[in-house]
């Protein structure tokens, strides 16, 4: 006869069972789930590269329009309507034309979605798509939040968008194939602090507490691999206590990222004070096969022609705007294109 103790333990045993069993089954839909993604975003690859070459060899003009309207309506008859319309027809042929190498693709096929690529096809630049698509593999998004990240124009406030093509294509080479990261993939300007809720007057204190209130959401804008360490960083220099707002550290670049808040436009003074800190952390905090630590100060204002005569990058210091409240998507792009465009007249020269 079974006793309670022995019932007890057959009910854990069949918890364990069960839950066992759905990790197989999980594990195994996954798999057959990224083996059926990677076989069709393949396929569309090749049928767009079909016609693309089909279309390439005849002269007439309107070739194209009649070519996809016939494969269109052949191929929903032979394999039904769904995924053959025109309109799908054509993304086809675009995704051909925009990854011609079919070696990338089925690549990038194993760690994304067909759904993935739809979502950047009509990004018009080649390295914004190439950052998006690095990113989103590297880093697991889903498309929804490769979306959220697009409409956020992540690329454009991302530093290395200023930067000249041939500098950012072999950062993003780097990054996809020996995953090394550079700190100009990992900073951004502007920041979006919206979610603090602060508008009009406000202090930098009012801006820390809202920061510390609303951290993950703080630490998803500064982007993945950062970690907070400490609010208020304490340092005795000279028997005198300095406060560094906030102090983090970013698994990928191995260092402590020390944040001062700033209320206002950025000021040459701060270049000394941010030196200080990071010197005191290199001194006093950093551990064994960890990198230099580096700054960012967040302005409400920049100053380019400061920030470029002090050098700052050499310091290993960032400058970045933070906004707490957004302006309408448009003004906030136009605002955007103009930073970058003024950076990039920067490198011309």
């Amino acid at each position: 006869m079974k006793t309670k103790n022995d019932i007890q333990i057959t009910a854990v045993s069949h918890q364990t069972l069960i839950k066992d069993l759905c990790e197989i089954i999980e594990q195994a839909r996954g798999r057959v789930a990224s083996s059926a993604n990677y076989a069709l975003t393949n396929m569309y690859w090749h049928i767009g590269e079909r016609i693309n070459r089909e279309v390439l060899g005849n002269e007439r003009a309107d070739y194209g329009k009649l070519i996809v309207t016939t494969v269109s309506t052949q191929l929903q008859k032979e394999y039904g309507k769904k995924g053959f319309e025109p309109r799908s027809i054509w993304r086809m042929m675009q995704f051909a034309q925009l990854f011609p190498e079919i070696q990338i693709v089925a690549t990038l096929s194993r760690q994304l979605s067909w759904s993935h690529f739809v979502e950047i096809m009509p990004l018009k630049d080649n390295l914004q798509r190439e950052f998006y698509l690095t990113f989103a593999a590297l880093e697991k998004w889903s498309v929804r939040q490769l979306r959220k990240n697009i409409d956020s124009m992540l690329y454009e406030r991302t530093a290395i968008s200023s930067k000249p093509d041939e500098y950012v294509k072999n950062e993003l080479t780097q990054l996809r194939d020996d995953n090394i990261i550079s700190p100009d993939l990992v900073f951004k300007d502007p920041y979006f602090l919206e979610f603090t809720g602060l508008k009009g007057m406000y202090s930098e204190k009012s801006l820390e507490d809202c920061l510390v209130t609303h951290l993950e959401q703080f630490i998803i804008e500064l982007g993945s691999g950062f970690c907070f360490v400490a609010r208020q960083k304490r340092m005795i220099i000279d028997g005198v206590d300095f406060y560094l707002d906030l102090l983090f550290f970013h698994r990928r670049l191995h260092r402590l990222i020390a944040i001062d808040l700033k209320k206002g436009r950025f000021k040459a003074e701060y270049k000394g004070q941010m030196e200080l800190y990071l010197r005191w952390l290199e001194a006093n905090e950093v551990e064994s096969g960890e990198e230099s630590p580096l700054g960012l100060l967040l302005c409400t204002e920049g100053g380019d022609e400061q920030i470029e005569l002090l050098k700052l990058d050499k310091a290993g210091i960032r400058v970045a705007k933070y906004l707490t409240d957004l302006p309408p998507r448009e003004v906030l792009q136009r605002q955007i294109q103009k930073s970058l465009e003024t950076a990039q007249l920067r490198f011309d020269y």
